[in-house]
């Protein structure tokens, strides 16, 4: 989170970025995942090109990085810290309004 340009970091607004082990199974059909699809993040919440002027008192957006996924795709430390990075702008991205087909036209991911 410390290396955000500081032009999105500002922009965060009520999102938390947690830690967990790994994806539940209602996480992981939200996901739109079968049972052997890897998830190394999760975006939960209203992305803020959605947000009405009437948003407000609601729990805050959530990001969740999955550890075990990470740490299985990667062989050393730096490779983790990548990964990290990565899935992190990742779903900060769909935060921003950004959907996975954008960050593909982009260049940002890869195509399936």
């Amino acid at each position: 989170m410390r290396q955000l340009p500081r032009r999105f970091a500002v922009r965060l607004e009520n999102v938390a970025v947690v830690v967990e082990d790994e994806a539940t199974p209602r996480q992981r059909r939200a996901a739109g995942l079968g049972p052997d699809d890897e998830l190394m993040g999760l975006y939960q919440g209203v992305p803020q090109p959605h947000r009405a002027a009437a948003y407000g008192m609601v729990l805050p957006d959530k990001i969740t990085l999955f550890q075990r996924p990470i740490e299985a795709r990667c062989r050393s430390e730096a490779e983790i810290l990548a990964e990290v990075r990565h899935t992190l702008i990742h779903e900060l991205a769909h935060h921003f309004g950004i959907d996975d087909a954008r960050l593909e036209e982009i260049g940002f991911e890869p195509p399936d």
